[in-house]
Order: C-alpha cells, then structure tokens, then sequence
C-alpha cells in the first residue's frame, strides 16, 4: 500500500496543478484504474480467474 501511494503522488499529485476538487478525483481514479490493471497485475502476477485456471492446468499437465 505504501509503494501504490508513493507513486501516487510522485507520478500525479506532485506534477498536477487540478483546477478543480471534480478534475482532481476524475484523474486520481483514473490513475487508481490504471495502476491496478498495469503496474499490480504485472508486479503481484494477478490473473483473471480464467487466466489463472488456465495457467494452473497447463502446469499441472
């Protein structure tokens, strides 16, 4: 949790001015989907319950 928010606010809030509250929680959302999707599923090897189904059965072949 401490590394998602390090990057948190080294990759977005320390580099963004917001003009607005709405504009500020729009990007940081958007910043939350990402991470999870690219940087969590890459770093902590997270699968979809079909990928990992499917990796599971080809190891144990």
């Amino acid at each position: 949790m401490e590394s998602f928010f390090r990057s948190l606010k080294a990759e977005r809030v320390y580099l963004t001015r917001y003009a607005s509250y709405q504009e500020a929680k729009t990007d940081l959302f958007d910043y939350i989907r990402f991470y999870i999707t690219a940087v969590a599923t890459r770093r902590w090897a997270i699968f979809s319950p079909m990928e990992f189904e499917r990796r599971n059965a080809s190891s144990s072949s």
